[in-house]
C-alpha cells in the first residue's frame, strides 16, 4: 500500500475517534447541566411555603392515622431492595433497632398455656392479652387478645373493664344457675316424699305450701322480719341509682342475669359475650370522647366451658384450631373492609372504602369492626358487633389452638402457623416464641402476640389469672 494512502486512512480513523470522544463529552456535560437544572428546580419549588405546609400536613395525617411508622418502614424496605446490588443489604436495620424490637417482649409459660409477644417494628406496644383459667372454681376459662391501633387507650380499656365485667357476669349467672339447680333438686326430693295415694290436687296444694314456706323461712339480716330496715332500703336504692347512672349508656336498662339461662339448663354464653362487648364499647366511646382519644382495638375472646368452645371476634385478630387429624380449623374470620358483607354495610351507612396500602374504611382504618374509634362510630362506618362461633371439643378433639394478633397473620397462613406449633408441641412456649420471631423475620411491621393453648385442658382444674394492660415490659 502506498504510504500516502496509509496516512490518509490513519488520519480518517483519528478524526472519527475524536468526533466520538467529543460527542461523549458533550453528552456528559449536558447531563451535568440537566442535573444542575433539576436541583435548581427542586430548590425553587420545595422552598416555597405552600409546598412545605402541604408536606407537613401529609406527615400529620399519617401520624394521626397511626400509619407513619408502617409507611416509613415500607418505604425503607423498598430502598433496601433497590440498594442491595451495591452491598447495602442492611439499610433497613439502620432505621429499625432489632434488639429493641425483640427484647421488649411479654412472655407467659403456664399449665399448657403459653404466650410470647414482641413490640416488633412498631414505635410502641399496643397489643394486650388476658389469661383466666378456672374462674372462681366454676370450670370456665377465658382467653383474649386485644390489638390496639391509634394508641393504647382502647386496648387497655378492654383488658381492664371489658374482661372484668365479663368475668363478673359469668360468675353471677353461674351462681344463679347453681341456685336454680339446688332449688329444683330440693323440690324433686320433696315431691319424691309425697305419698303416692294422694290425689293430684292434694299433691299440688302440698307443693305450693312447701314453696311458700321455703320463701317465708329464708334467713333475714333483720332482727325482726316484720320490721322494714329503712336505712338498708335507702342504701340499696342509692346503690341502684348509682349503678344505673354508670350504665346509662347501655340502652338505659340493666339486663336481668336470668335472661341468660336457657330452658335446657345451660347458660347462653354467646349472648353474654355479645352483650358485654357492646356494653364495653359504648362505655369506651363515652370515655374516649372526654379525652378526644381516637384509639381503637380488635377483640378476640375465647371462653371454654366443659367440652364447648365459644369464640367472639371483633376485627382482624384471629384464632385457629389444630384438630386430632392435624388439620387447621379457623376459629374466627377477619373483618376486612373489602369483604362483600362489610363493604355493603359501610356503603349503606354512607361511608366508603379506599386502597391505601391495604383497603381501609374512609381511607383510615384497615379493619371494618373494632372497639373504640369513635369518629367512625357516629355514623356506624365501623361497628363493634362481634361474630360468635361455637365449637364442640368432643367432636374436634383438638391438640391445641392459636390466638394471635394480625402481626402474625400478615406473614403466616393458618396452615403454616399450625405446622410450626406441631413441630414444637412438646414445648408450647418455645413454639409460641419461635412462631413470633419467625413472623418478625418474615418482615411483619406490626406488634406480634401469639397465645398457644394445648388440649386436653390441664389448666381447667387450676386457677391462672394473667393479663397485661400496661405498656411496661
Amino acid at each position: 500500500m502506498d504510504d500516502s494512502v496509509e496516512d490518509k486512512i490513519i488520519y480518517q480513523v483519528y478524526l472519527t475517534h475524536m468526533k466520538l470522544l467529543s460527542s461523549k463529552l458533550t453528552s456528559a456535560k449536558n447531563k451535568v447541566n440537566s442535573y444542575n437544572n433539576m436541583w435548581k428546580y427542586m430548590q425553587f419549588y420545595f422552598t416555597k411555603p405552600e409546598v412545605i405546609f402541604f408536606l407537613a400536613l401529609i406527615l400529620c395525617l399519617l401520624f394521626f392515622s397511626g400509619n407513619l411508622f408502617k409507611s416509613t418502614n415500607g418505604f425503607f424496605k423498598k430502598i433496601n431492595r433497590s440498594l442491595s446490588f451495591i452491598g447495602f443489604n442492611d439499610f433497613q436495620q439502620l432505621m429499625v433497632d432489632e434488639k429493641d424490637a425483640l427484647t421488649k417482649n411479654w412472655k407467659f409459660n403456664g399449665k399448657n398455656v403459653a404466650l410470647y409477644a414482641i413490640k416488633g417494628r412498631r414505635s410502641q406496644m399496643e397489643d394486650r392479652y388476658v389469661i383466666k383459667t378456672n374462674i372462681m372454681n366454676t370450670g370456665i376459662s377465658l382467653f383474649a387478645i386485644f390489638d390496639g391501633h391509634g394508641g393504647e387507650f382502647a386496648a387497655d380499656y378492654a383488658t381492664t373493664h371489658l374482661m372484668k365485667n365479663l368475668t363478673n357476669k359469668i360468675i353471677e349467672v353461674k351462681k344463679l344457675l347453681d341456685e336454680k339447680t339446688d332449688t329444683t333438686e330440693e323440690l324433686k326430693t320433696f315431691n319424691s316424699n309425697i305419698p303416692e295415694n294422694l290425689t293430684p290436687k292434694m299433691k299440688m296444694k302440698i307443693t305450693k305450701i312447701e314453696e311458700h314456706t321455703t320463701t317465708k323461712t329464708k334467713p333475714s339480716s333483720s332482727a325482726d322480719d316484720s320490721v322494714i330496715n329503712h336505712n338498708k332500703l335507702k342504701q340499696d336504692s342509692l346503690s341502684l341509682i348509682k349503678d344505673i347512672t354508670t350504665l346509662k349508656n347501655v340502652d338505659d336498662e340493666m339486663i336481668n342475669p336470668s335472661s341468660y339461662l336457657q330452658r335446657d339448663g345451660n347458660i347462653n354464653f354467646s349472648k353474654i359475650l355479645i352483650d358485654e362487648v357492646l356494653a364495653a364499647d359504648k362505655l369506651l366511646i363515652e370515655a374516649a370522647k372526654l379525652t378526644y382519644d381516637i384509639a381503637g382495638s380488635t377483640a378476640l375472646i375465647v371462653l371454654v366451658e366443659g367440652t364447648t368452645l365459644f369464640v367472639a371476634n371483633v376485627g382482624d385478630s384471629r384464632g385457629v384450631m389444630c384438630d386430632k387429624k392435624g388439620n387447621a380449623i379457623p376459629l374466627s374470620f377477619d373483618h376486612k373492609p373489602q369483604q362483600m358483607r362489610e363493604k355493603k354495610r359501610i356503603a349503606e351507612a354512607g361511608g366508603f372504602i379506599s386502597f391505601n396500602g391495604v383497603w381501609r374504611v374512609a381511607g383510615v382504618l384497615a379493619t371494618s369492626r373494632a372497639l373504640g374509634d369513635y369518629p367512625l362510630k357516629e355514623k356506624q362506618f365501623v361497628i363493634a358487633n362481634p361474630d360468635v362461633l361455637t365449637f364442640d371439643l368432643s367432636h374436634h378433639d383438638p391438640q391445641f389452638i392459636i390466638l394471635a394478633s394480625d402481626g402474625l397473620w400478615d406473614t403466616f397462613t393458618n396452615e403454616e402457623a399450625v405446622e410450626c406449633i406441631k413441630q414444637h408441641i412438646d414445648d408450647s412456649f418455645h413454639g409460641a416464641q419461635y412462631l413470633t420471631i419467625q413472623s418478625y423475620n418474615r418482615g411483619s411491621l406490626d406488634n406480634i402476640t401469639v397465645l398457644v393453648i394445648k388440649f386436653p385442658p390441664v389448666w381447667s382444674k387450676e386457677s391462672q389469672v394473667v393479663d397485661h394492660g400496661g405498656s411496661k415490659y
